[in-house]
């Protein structure tokens, strides 16, 4: 054995009770799993006391640029996660051209920055997973992104597909599962995507039910029309026989305060009409998105030039202030705005970083002007690169979620900004070490099944997920009694404690506590 971890609490991700076993690893797999104590190596690491439990798997997470920027991705080996699912909430930089490229980086710049000198050097999905398979830290999967799609074949008008639009929307669809993209996402709160009718939804499901992929939509309001929206997605899986797994699956806002039930009751009707439904979540209030995110859809028709030209229009900000604070925007999930729950955490400008840690209306009473107009100023100088925390969800729905059978766990973590929210460090140990030893919400062995074997069965992945002879050594060791998040808003950026050794494809990315520099990750292939 290359590896022995000795007398472990072995958590195998079905969600069975532990058992205390030997489990060696060898040539990047598991090779044995035993009971006696006999299992020999070139190493052995004493586990006793400590849970031994497959790598976690982030089911949501935007690392598309920065796992390639920085590709020691310290935020989620030193959670855990040895496999991230990308591509996420429809918009993500395959497949592009040149011109779509420009747009995204700009688009996407409150997620994943825009990093100065860096080589674009792919265009399709597969080239995109090529790159990966270069060194990464984890192993990582993507869905194809149906805002993307849009970009390439309709461009940012507010309307339907045309039937050669669609057409070839499905083909480049259909390349990029063949490619190995996993599924396809969609991000209905955010331009272009948005503009997709349900039809439309349910033809590009088509194609990924045909490939055996799944569909991962945030869907076009999680506040006022959530259980709507919510209904939306559940018929297009069923239209389309497609996999369904809701992403980043919340009740936030006001209007959703206790209303948890209504959407399992949904889910579960769903599920009894024959709909293979999944769903994720993070255990945290606050969501996170880039600022631009709360416009009305119409102002970013055209693109982000287009944006940025009705910002500055007096007569069309003041249309724009009043769908925002009085009627409630598509942007904002219909609700008005409440510029108290909308915390400014990364800027690009350095004239702008005394605005990070305040709230939109904070900023504006020390400024002295509206919020609305604050707000505007701010979007227009920094080019929509600006990224926010939305202080808007419930811990009662929070946890009631978290408990049903079909939950996943995903991060949904951005990475960048001055002060990014601190899931992108901290999701994993924060359920195992609040939710569980805490809180008592799950069982260590229901929430490690949650984080491991039952998205490995989403994704397909038959070697994956579990701790089994003959998978891929995926491991993650950890101090039950002790692991713990740390990142918080204020420090974000700050490890977990308790995860001793982390392995990826047999591999250490953490060892005794310490990063190892390691990049043994690669891309995982839908079949």
């Amino acid at each position: 054995m290359d590896i022995v971890f000795r007398g472990a609490t072995v958590v195998d991700g079905t969600g069975a009770p532990a058992v205390r076993a030997d489990v060696g690893v060898a040539d990047g797999r598991i090779a044995a799993i035993e009971s006696d104590r006999r299992l020999g190596g070139r190493r052995v690491v004493d586990a006793d006391g400590l849970a031994l439990a497959p790598g976690f798997i982030d089911m949501h997470s935007h690392s598309d640029l920065q796992l390639l920027a920085n590709p020691d991705h310290l935020a989620k080996v030193s959670q855990g996660v040895t496999l991230e699912v990308l591509g996420q909430d429809g918009l993500s930089y395959a497949p592009v051209d040149d011109d779509v490229l420009t747009q995204l980086r700009t688009q996407l710049a409150g997620w994943n920055d825009d990093p100065p000198g860096f080589d674009w050097d792919w265009r399709t999905v597969g080239e995109y997973l090529d790159r990966l398979d270069r060194g990464v830290a984890v192993n990582a999967a993507y869905l194809v992104p149906q805002g993307t799609l849009r970009m390439m074949c309709v461009g940012w008008e507010a309307r339907p597909a045309t039937e050669d639009e669609l057409d070839a929307m499905r083909r480049l669809l259909a390349e990029g599962l063949a490619q190995g993209a996993v599924g396809m996402s969609s991000g209905l709160t955010y331009t272009p995507g948005m503009y997709a009718d349900t039809a439309e939804l349910v033809a590009l499901c088509e194609v990924v039910a045909a490939h055996e992929g799944f569909y991962s939509p945030h869907h076009r309001s999680y506040g006022a029309g959530a259980l709507a929206a919510y209904a939306e997605m559940v018929d297009v899986a069923l239209r389309s026989g497609c996999a369904l797994h809701l992403a980043h699956a919340t009740m936030n806002f006001p209007v959703n305060a206790g209303r948890a039930g209504e959407l399992l009751s949904l889910v579960d009707s769903a599920m009894a009409r024959g709909c293979d439904i999944t769903l994720d979540t993070y255990p945290y209030l606050p969501g996170a998105t880039y600022l631009s995110a709360l416009l009305p859809s119409w102002v970013s028709e055209g693109g982000v030039d287009a944006a940025l030209a009705r910002l500055t229009d007096a007569a069309t900000r003041e249309r724009i202030r009043h769908e925002l604070e009085e009627v409630g925007s598509d942007g904002c999930h219909g609700v008005p705005v409440d510029w108290d729950t909308i915390e400014v955490n990364g800027v690009r400008r350095a004239e702008n970083t005394g605005l990070v840690g305040l709230t939109v209306a904070e900023a504006a009473r020390r400024a002295g002007r509206a919020p609305a107009e604050l707000y505007f100023d701010v979007l227009v100088a920094e080019r929509l690169g600006t990224s926010c925390l939305m202080h808007v969800g419930h811990e009662d729905n929070v946890r009631t979620i978290m408990r049903h059978p079909a939950h996943t766990v995903g991060s949904d973590g951005l990475l960048v900004g001055d002060r990014p929210h601190p899931r992108a460090w901290g999701t994993f140990p924060r359920y195992l070490g609040r939710y569980v030893r805490e809180l008592g919400v799950l069982t260590l062995e229901e929430c490690v099944a949650r984080m491991t074997g039952r998205p490995a069965r989403r994704l397909r992945l038959r070697d994956r997920g579990l701790v089994r002879v003959g998978h891929a050594a995926d491991l993650v060791l950890f101090d039950p009694d002790a692991v713990l998040d740390t990142a918080t808003f204020d420090e974000p950026r700050q490890p977990a404690v308790g995860i001793r050794h982390v392995l990826v494809n047999g591999v250490p990315v953490i060892d005794d506590g310490r990063p190892t520099g390691a990049l043994p990750g690669r891309s995982i292939r839908r079949g």
